[in-house]
């Protein structure tokens, strides 16, 4: 036990040290310096070009949006204007452009016939909780005055929406603008930018990827077709488009260097071949009778809605990423090395051979033989280091044998 722990104790508190072996051998050297040569080009190209790792980057982008809507279409057999077709007013980041809508006029509170066909009463009970019916089930089945199913009665707003209606959807929709107005800022470097040219002066413009990418005037139309969905299909249902406003500012070159790139894409994408697809929502307008009873018209709207995303980081030069990354390479270039001793230990012919060259023991108890042994053969005056040279066959320490005779003291 005491020899283990004596053996543990010596192997923990040693110290190795490089040593340099010369291999010349072709293959090995190719490989070397075509791995050199790859890691150099990941940092050059990779990390200082594409990634820009000199330098410091503020991802903590701060942002306002306001939008606003243009344009006029035919729903209804009336026209349609922007109060009448954008949810919310306000012109926020989030809004929707109404495509389709359907109108139940004079609902008043009391009791009516669901779309929910029935037998008997014990069938309306058993729909008692259900959420597909637009009130409260009473468990009555009424009975139809032609003859055919009855239909379970509700207690709510009657009459019920027809949701069998088919309306034709707004298709003018495609011809309307949205103005997107972006304010930007990064607070790392205290910079603030806009997404509205300072050329546009006229603001006649309209967004193109290749004519004018940085247009804040977008047509419906093309927006919906850039994302490569069906407009009719988007119109009739509804959907949900984004709007990615993306800011990837180089803070090294001038300030009017920094401005965005706009993408789209549906973000209801999955859900377009589910039963819940497209989109909408319902808001009822109140209103009351001369004698005080209260009545409301419920309109259910299809709508295209918009969400505008604002992402975007902005990097400017520093010296500690450069250093730190500037060392990163420089380590990095020893793996050509690491990868060539792999195969010259284990692939390459002779590579016992190298294993001797390049790995050797040393213990204190030789370096004091061998000490000892040089000082009884120079018994004078100045003190001898100089051992005998052996065969490398024999023994290579890799390293010059030097001597006090060699040097002045």
């Amino acid at each position: 036990m005491g020899g283990l722990l004596y053996g543990f104790v010596t192997g923990f508190f040693t110290y190795e040290t490089t040593k340099s072996v010369v291999v010349k051998s072709w293959s090995v050297g190719i490989i070397n310096r075509i791995v050199q040569l790859f890691i150099i080009a990941y940092f050059v190209g990779w990390v200082f070009i594409h990634e820009k790792a000199y330098q410091v980057t503020d991802t903590g982008i701060e942002s306002a949006v306001m939008t606003k809507v243009k344009g006029s279409g035919y729903h209804h057999n009336r026209v349609m204007d922007v109060a009448d077709y954008v949810f919310p007013p306000q012109g926020e980041g989030i809004f929707c452009i109404m495509t389709k809508l359907i109108i139940t006029e004079n609902q008043f509170q009391g009791r009516c016939a669901e779309m929910l066909p029935c037998n008997s009463d014990e069938d309306c009970a058993k729909e008692m909780e259900s959420k597909r019916v637009s009130g409260v089930i009473t468990g009555v089945c009424l009975p139809s005055s032609n003859g055919t199913k009855g239909h379970c009665e509700i207690e709510g707003w009657c009459p019920v929406e027809n949701r069998s209606v088919k309306v034709e959807p707004m298709l003018d929709v495609t011809n309307f603008t949205i103005f997107i107005k972006n304010s930007i800022r990064f607070p790392l470097f205290n910079v603030t930018r806009g997404n509205i040219p300072s050329s546009e002066k006229d603001m006649g413009c309209t967004y193109h990827p290749v004519l004018n990418p940085f247009c804040p005037i977008f047509r419906v139309g093309d927006v919906l077709n850039y994302t490569g969905q069906d407009v009719d299909d988007l119109a009739d249902k509804g959907g949900e488009i984004g709007i990615n406003i993306e800011w990837k500012c180089n803070l090294d070159r001038h300030i009017k260097h920094c401005m965005p790139k706009y993408s789209f894409t549906r973000l209801d994408a999955p859900f377009t071949n589910s039963i819940s697809k497209g989109y909408n929502f319902r808001f009822a307008k109140y209103y009351k009778t001369d004698n005080g009873t209260e009545f409301r018209t419920l309109h259910k709207v299809h709508a295209i809605r918009f969400d505008v995303m604002v992402t975007g980081n902005a990097g400017k030069f520093d010296t500690i990423p450069t250093l730190i990354n500037l060392v990163a390479a420089f380590t990095s270039v020893g793996l050509a090395s690491v990868l060539c001793d792999v195969i010259l230990l284990n692939f390459m012919k002779g590579a016992a051979q190298y294993k001797a060259k390049k790995f050797e023991e040393v213990s204190e108890e030789q370096i004091e033989a061998q000490l000892e042994a040089s000082l009884s053969q120079s018994p004078g005056s100045q003190l001898s280091l100089k051992t005998p040279m052996k065969s490398s066959k024999d023994y290579d320490s890799g390293a010059l044998s030097l001597s006090a005779s060699d040097q002045a003291l």
